[in-house]
């Protein structure tokens, strides 16, 4: 199998460290490009579409293999060996968080740095954790999603960004979701917001940034603070930035943030 174009993978930059991003539900790599010029002076940026998504192969898509997270960790570690990357930077956004986490847990030599912006280990409440959202929440939207996939999107796009003053990227985002198969989109979406990775975060040993923003209805501020607590090796800054989209709706207060992070633990 051809990993590259399975996630049409893409690279640019002339440094030797590596940084890879990986893109959230619904989008795909194009959702970096207010972030990547920034780093392409210093770092080799590699970039990639979930299987299913953008320009990837969805005839590679197997509902068995990605009906867990572990399958789209499993590709990253794939696209970094077919790369022969190693000791990379991973910047990850929303569900690629936890995709990021179990890549570093199986192989954690691969990665050196892990940047999580709007991470979520558990997006249901239970008795002793806050995810944001109720089970009843969570079932009623998938129901929604189910029986009317771009009517869902059109209506969860400005949920997700955040930032009604700037509608161009709300629709952007609405545009992005409306592009995937609605089959895989459903399906990812179950395993997304169904997920429960608490567990995995003590295993993690990869120095990791946690960017917070300071209004995020999808991954809210205790969530966050969750995240910091159970991951030892972790630090959290709260953004300026309100939405759950930071690298689209603040790009430049993104990029600071992570280069203060890699300048400071080098």
């Amino acid at each position: 199998m051809d990993i590259i174009k399975r996630n049409n993978v893409s690279i640019k930059g002339n440094g030797e460290q590596v940084i890879l991003f990986a893109h959230g539900y619904g989008c795909d790599q194009n959702m970096w490009r207010f972030i990547t010029p920034a780093f392409l002076e210093n770092y080799k940026v590699v970039l990639f579409d979930h299987v299913g998504s953008g320009k990837s192969d969805w005839s590679s898509y197997d509902k068995k293999k990605y009906a867990s997270l572990q399958g789209y960790a499993d590709d990253i570690l794939e696209i970094c060996e077919s790369l022969k990357l190693e000791k990379i930077i991973l910047i990850a956004h929303s569900v690629s968080t936890m995709i990021a986490l179990l890549a570093a847990k199986k192989k954690p030599n691969v990665f050196s740095k892990l940047v999580m912006i709007g991470p979520s280990p558990r997006y249901i409440n239970d008795s002793e954790y806050y995810g944001g959202f109720s089970e009843a929440d969570i079932l009623e939207m998938i129901d929604a999603l189910d029986s009317n996939y771009l009517g869902w999107s059109s209506a969860i796009t400005p949920v997700i960004m955040g930032n009604p003053d700037k509608p161009e990227l709300t629709q952007e985002l609405t545009n992005s979701f409306c592009l995937h198969d609605p089959e895989i989109a459903k399906h990812f979406a179950r395993v997304t917001f169904l997920g429960d990775n608490r567990n995995d975060l003590p295993d993690l040993l990869t120095p990791t940034l946690i960017l917070q923003c300071s209004q995020d209805i999808i991954a809210p501020m205790k969530v966050g603070e969750y995240l910091n607590k159970n991951i030892s090796n972790s630090q959290m800054v709260v953004l300026e930035a309100t939405g759950h989209c930071p690298h689209l709706s603040h790009p430049n207060e993104t990029i600071q943030i992570i280069k203060n992070y890699m300048d400071s633990n080098l």
